[in-house]
C-alpha cells in the first residue's frame, strides 16, 4: 500500500479569545535554526477594570528577552505603528485591577520580591514601578522573563489597541512571518557571556554609591516617620466628617491625658530642681547631709557636757 503523503500541519490562528501571532526567533551560533514563538494577544478584560483597560492590550507567553523596546518595535514596524504609551511586565505592575502584581503560585519569595519591584526597560536598565529611593545599585544590566510570562501594552487611546489587534489578526490569519527583535540592535544591552561579565562586575558597586544609598534612604525613612506619627496625631484629636474620632495605637491615654502627664512631669522635674538647688551633682547633697548630721551630733555632745557641768556646780538636777 502506498502511503499518502501527509498534510503539512497549519498552526491554530486563534486559542479561545486570544489570537496566536507567529514571530520568528533570529538563529544564533549555537542553534542556527530559525524557531516560530507565538504570542498571543487579546483585548485586556479584568475582573476590576480601570479606566485605561479599553485602550489596553493582554499578551501572554512574552519571549524570556523581551524588552520595552522590543515590543515597541514589534508593534511599530509589523502591527500597524500604533503609539504606545507604556509597557508592564508580569510581576512589574502596581496596583489595583489589571494594574495589580501577577507572580506564579510556584515562584518562592525573593523570585516574587525581585519581580515585584524591578522592570525592564528599553535600554536595558531595571527601574523600580513605584517611588523608589535610596535603593541599591541594580546587579544586572538586563532582565529577563520566565516561560509564559505576561504583559499588559497600554496605547495612547482605544482607536490605537484596536488597531493593533487587527493587524495581529491579520498576520496570523495570512501567517506571515514576524521577524522578531529586529531593529533593537544596539538599543538594548547584550545577552551571553557579555550580559554575565557585567553582572561580575556590578556585583561589587564603588563604596561612594552604596553609602549615598544608604543615606538617602535613612533620610527618606526619617522623613516618612516623622510624616506618620504627625498623621496618626491629628487623627487621634481630630474627629471626621460624622464626628468620630479615628481610633488609632497609642495606647488608652488620650490627647488630654498625654498633656496631663507632660505637665505632672514638668512640675516634678521643678520640683526636684528646686530641692536640690545649686547641689547638681548627688554625690554634693550626700555630703552635706553628713555634713548636718556631724553637726547635730556635735552638738548633742555639746550640751551633755553642758549638763554635766551644771550638775558638778549645783548638785543634783531634779525636774520640774
Amino acid at each position: 500500500m502506498v502511503p499518502m503523503p501527509s498534510k503539512p500541519a497549519h498552526a491554530a490562528t486563534a486559542v479561545h479569545d486570544f489570537t496566536a501571532l507567529p514571530l520568528t526567533l533570529p538563529t544564533i551560533p549555537s542553534f542556527p535554526k530559525k524557531t516560530t514563538h507565538y504570542l498571543y494577544l487579546r483585548a485586556n478584560n479584568p475582573k476590576l477594570p480601570t479606566e485605561d483597560t479599553p485602550r489596553e492590550v493582554f499578551l501572554v507567553n512574552v519571549p524570556i528577552d523581551a524588552t520595552e523596546t522590543h515590543l515597541r518595535a514589534l508593534f511599530a514596524e509589523h502591527l500597524g505603528g500604533s503609539r504606545i504609551e507604556r509597557i508592564d511586565f508580569e510581576g512589574a505592575r502596581v496596583g489595583k485591577g489589571i494594574t495589580a502584581p501577577v507572580t506564579s503560585a510556584k515562584q518562592g519569595k525573593k523570585r516574587k520580591w525581585s519581580e515585584a519591584t524591578t522592570t525592564s526597560t528599553g535600554d536595558g536598565a531595571v527601574t523600580g514601578t513605584e517611588a523608589e529611593v535610596g535603593k541599591l545599585p541594580h546587579l544586572w544590566d538586563r532582565e529577563l522573563h520566565r516561560s509564559g510570562s505576561t504583559a499588559i501594552v497600554t496605547f495612547v487611546d482605544k482607536a490605537s489597541a484596536d488597531l493593533a489587534l487587527k493587524e495581529a489578526r491579520k498576520a496570523a490569519k495570512t501567517g506571515r512571518q514576524i521577524p522578531w527583535g529586529e531593529g533593537v540592535e544596539g538599543k538594548v544591552a547584550p545577552l551571553g557571556s557579555t550580559r554575565y561579565a557585567t553582572h561580575h562586575k556590578l556585583r561589587y558597586p564603588d563604596q561612594a554609591v552604596l553609602q549615598q544609598s544608604v543615606d538617602t534612604y535613612m533620610a527618606a525613612f526619617s522623613a516618612a516617620e516623622v510624616a506618620r506619627a504627625k498623621t496618626l496625631a491629628k487623627q487621634r484629636s481630630v474627629p471626621d466628617a460624622d464626628g468620630f474620632v479615628t481610633v488609632t495605637k497609642g495606647g488608652r491615654a488620650g490627647p488630654a491625658r498625654d498633656e496631663e502627664a507632660r505637665e505632672k512631669g514638668e512640675e516634678l522635674k521643678k520640683r526636684e530642681k528646686k530641692r536640690v538647688g545649686e547641689d547638681f551633682y548627688r554625690f554634693q547633697t550626700r555630703e552635706k547631709r553628713k555634713e548636718v548630721q556631724r553637726d547635730l551630733v556635735k552638738g548633742f555632745e555639746e550640751d551633755q557636757k553642758r549638763v554635766e557641768e551644771m550638775r558638778k556646780r549645783r548638785g543634783k538636777v531634779r525636774p520640774e
